[in-house]
């Protein structure tokens, strides 16, 4: 049996069939809210709840009373790739273990990076600029083809960027925990492991920065003025991970006097980027408001896994898909 708290919103459209559809037999859905206050943790226990489906952005303090008060629960979901909402002591000491949704958003972040590159490659700026004030005026572009993107985060959203970068004809190199994964990769030319000497030499030897990395403890302020400094002149850097994992201040530096050509960024350290930050002035920024993933469907797509693959191999006792590591947060 699956008997599934939704630490949700119970409006949220993409949640729907999961709260009133029909579920795979033997699972339901006993009880869904946003705050600890809209569970009664008596019934939960009598129901014998062992399965917490998890969406609310706000969700880390509800989650770790959950997850001390009622003692039935095996696993937890995230419908989110990143788990650096829901993290906490309760969450990485319990011995539930945690899904998340890896994979439902790595296509279209991974079309992003492209056209990030292409977008400095091939100055688009200009062009659009030449455009409004009817200049015909021809210049020389970048080819992309031959060039080096590093990624810093190689996992799923990374590899699938490294495919599409690998199709263009680029070098791919990456930085990951486990740089053993990769052996025999034909899509990853070097990997380096994720200490700060390896993130520098990646750093040095980039025309493109990818940083795809999730934010934990390890990670937080990781892609610093140390790292910048150590960039390859006229480099990019693109940003699709967490915002707090690079220090603004060193990537505003690095923009305003080298060594980056310039930067794309989805996220950025805090969300609504404030009116005040330099990052709105610059003209070598591409932003966007942390929507680079955000295709119709895509939350739809990620109940969707959760129900129709997760949750039969929960049923059946098979291995779930998308195991996190609970204390290294990904």
């Amino acid at each position: 049996m699956a008997n599934i708290i939704c630490l949700s919103d119970p409006h949220d459209d993409a949640n729907q069939r999961l709260y009133h559809g029909n579920l795979p037999k033997g699972a339901q859905v006993i009880a869904v809210g946003s705050e600890i206050d809209h569970f009664d943790i008596g019934k939960l226990k009598e129901a014998n709840a062992n399965v917490i489906f998890v969406s609310h952005p706000k969700s880390r303090e509800p989650l770790a009373k959950l997850i001390q008060q009622v003692p039935s629960i095996q696993w937890i979901h995230s419908r989110s790739a990143g788990i650096d909402f829901i993290t906490s002591n309760e969450l990485s000491n319990c011995g539930a273990m945690v899904t998340n949704a890896k994979g439902c958003f790595s296509s279209t972040l991974a079309e992003y990076t492209m056209m990030a590159i292409s977008f400095f490659a091939k100055d688009l700026p200009r062009l659009l600029k030449q455009k409004h004030s009817k200049t015909w005026e021809k210049y020389c572009v970048e080819e992309i083809r031959g060039k080096t993107l590093g990624i810093i985060g190689y996992g799923d959203i990374g590899r699938a960027a490294g495919t599409l970068a690998k199709a263009y004809g680029m070098k791919v190199i990456a930085l990951r925990r486990n740089p053993q994964n990769s052996q025999g990769d034909p899509i990853c030319d070097e990997v380096y492991s994720n200490d700060k000497t390896s993130l520098c030499r990646l750093v040095s030897k980039s025309d493109y920065i990818l940083c795809a990395a999730p934010l934990t403890p390890e990670t937080r302020g990781l892609i610093d003025e140390k790292v910048f400094s150590s960039a390859k002149k006229n480099s990019v850097f693109i940003n699709v991970g967490r915002g707090p994992i690079v220090e603004e201040d060193a990537l505003i530096e690095a923009l305003k006097n080298g060594p980056l050509k310039g930067a794309a960024l989805d996220v950025v350290a805090t969300e609504p980027l404030p009116k005040d930050s330099e990052l709105w002035t610059l003209e070598n920024v591409l932003l966007s408001p942390h929507n680079m993933d955000m295709t119709e469907t895509f939350m739809h797509e990620a109940t969707e896994f959760f129900i129709e693959e997760n949750l039969p191999r929960f049923l059946r006792n098979d291995p779930l898909l998308n195991l996190v590591d609970k204390v290294a947060g990904y």
